[in-house]
């Protein structure tokens, strides 16, 4: 395996985090591109800022991959305009300020590796949903659209482009997993809507151990699910959490109509149904470390 300086935008997020760590583990060398000033010695921490297109230039030296992580949270607010141009423009204009720069500067780079999402496909129902299905056409689906959009743009510059649609990516340090199930613990958890929305999660683990696999592997590019062989309703996914941490679950279901009161068009994150299956990594015979939500949960709370 060859050793590589790798540059990391959006690498204080949680899959950032875990997978610095694991690169650096490996004697890669990482940098990170971010707002703010870094605190791991063992990182070099350059600043952009994406509004004012301002981007330290030195970020690129040396640098032979670029893992693109950095985006505003889906989840992390209402879905004002304003915000999902704010959710849109950290993943597009980001990826676009590297080009820029890689078009001015000389550089070494010859791969990027991006995150998309699993809400390419949106709202599916029970649909099995490979890497060739169709965007949707709603909020999610647009989105991912103009983000890999962008990332593809890569391609005309001569780099190997690697795009992750990522699903709940399952960890108790941060994400989805801790918000469902806080009222599981307080003996209050109940499935959402009608609880067969199909989810399409991954372990954390696994999405590490993927990013690494692009990595390593220069053959790899392309578009790949990044989740889990067997995606599981909300209702499973609730009862498997719930059983883990030994909870009852004696409330009725949350109200779709309820959701969409509180959260607006923003309640399409959790009442959705994306049933999406790792098709392309299946042919290229990956192996999970976490291909059932079981194991996984046991993992994480084990």
């Amino acid at each position: 395996m060859q050793k590589q300086h790798i540059l990391i935008t959006g690498g204080s997020g949680l899959i950032g985090k875990h997978l610095s760590e694991a690169l650096l583990n490996q004697g890669h060398q990482v940098s990170h591109l971010s707002r703010k000033p870094g605190g791991d010695p063992h990182i070099t921490t350059f600043l952009w800022n994406i509004n004012t297109k301002e981007i330290d230039e030195r970020c690129v030296d040396g640098v032979t991959t670029i893992i693109h992580l950095a985006g505003a949270g889906i989840a992390d607010r209402r879905w004002t305009d304003q915000r999902k141009n704010e959710i849109i423009s950290s993943r597009v204009d980001s990826i676009r300020l590297i080009y820029d720069l890689l078009q001015r500067k000389s550089h070494q780079v010859k791969s990027v590796i991006s995150a998309s999402a699993t809400g390419y496909y949106s709202n599916r129902g029970d649909k099995i949903l490979t890497e060739q299905s169709a965007p949707a056409h709603d909020f999610l689906g647009a989105c991912c659209v103009k983000w890999e959009a962008a990332v593809d743009e890569g391609k005309a510059l001569g780099l190997r482009v690697v795009k992750y649609r990522t699903g709940v990516v399952l960890s108790t340090e941060g994400g989805a997993l801790p918000e469902l199930a806080r009222p599981i613990k307080l003996g209050l958890g109940a499935p959402l809507g009608n609880g067969r929305q199909w989810i399409p999660w991954i372990h954390l683990q696994d999405v590490t151990d993927l990013y690494i696999m692009a990595v390593n592997d220069m053959n790899i590019q392309g578009v790949f699910n990044m989740s889990a062989p067997e995606p599981v309703t909300n209702w499973t996914l609730t009862n498997r959490v719930a059983r883990q941490l030994k909870k009852p679950l004696w409330l009725p279901a949350v109200p779709a109509f309820i959701l969409k009161l509180i959260f607006g068009e923003m309640s399409a994150v959790v009442l959705g149904s994306t049933r999406a299956v790792p098709q392309a990594l299946h042919s290229l015979n990956h192996t999970f470390k976490y291909p059932k939500v079981e194991e996984a949960l046991q993992q994480l709370y084990g």
